[in-house]
């Protein structure tokens, strides 16, 4: 659901980052925040309660070239990691164009990482959208951690599709632009369809 902002000519797109608590989704945003030119991003806004927080920053990457005259902005969200803020992370999808799952890797996790990419597609299917339909890419997150699955254990259980994947330490950044790069790029095949 990109919006189009024909006085500055562009294209806003929203990225949704999705996944279990404290599984490197706010890691993930720093990092692209603080890798970013400042010339090339809005300011970061944390929407925090006194219980959960969610992260937003809007940046416009140069690299992606337009689209019929129009530059490409990107707005990056993440979600509350506990399904306790199920109506938070609903209002989040809202108008979403492409998300990336971040998933834990430690084998302690694994639970939580099954019950947040089922909720995050009940979510979507609520709201009208299908997320074997949607931009959509996986980042298997904290590889760096003595106690994680292998990939293709995850993969098992979290990409049965198929869809673009990634191994990636959020904390070092390792993966993290690898990540952002592909789920943008799925958007923008999206965008030149012209769905």
């Amino acid at each position: 659901m990109s919006f189009i902002n024909y006085a500055s000519r562009e294209i806003n797109c929203k990225i949704v980052y999705y996944g279990p608590g404290l599984c490197g989704k706010t890691t993930n945003l720093q990092h692209v925040y603080q890798k970013t030119a400042p010339e090339a991003k809005g300011k970061m806004i944390s929407l925090a309660t006194e219980t959960e927080r969610t992260l937003f920053f809007d940046f416009l990457p140069l690299a992606l070239g337009e689209i019929r005259g129009f530059k490409t902005r990107f707005h990056l969200y993440t979600v509350p990691g506990q399904v306790f803020y199920d109506a938070s992370r609903k209002l989040i999808l809202k108008g979403v164009d492409g998300v990336v799952f971040v998933a834990d890797s430690q084998e302690e996790r694994f639970d939580a990482n099954i019950e947040s990419i089922e909720n995050l597609r009940f979510n979507l299917q609520e709201q009208g959208y299908d997320l074997d339909q949607l931009p959509f890419v996986i980042q298997y997150n904290k590889r760096d951690l003595p106690n994680v699955m292998t990939v293709d254990e995850l993969r098992r259980e979290l990409n049965p599709t198929g869809v673009p994947e990634f191994e990636a330490c959020a904390a070092t950044g390792e993966g993290v632009f690898e990540t952002l790069k592909a789920i943008a790029k799925l958007i923008l095949i999206d965008l030149k369809k012209g769905k």
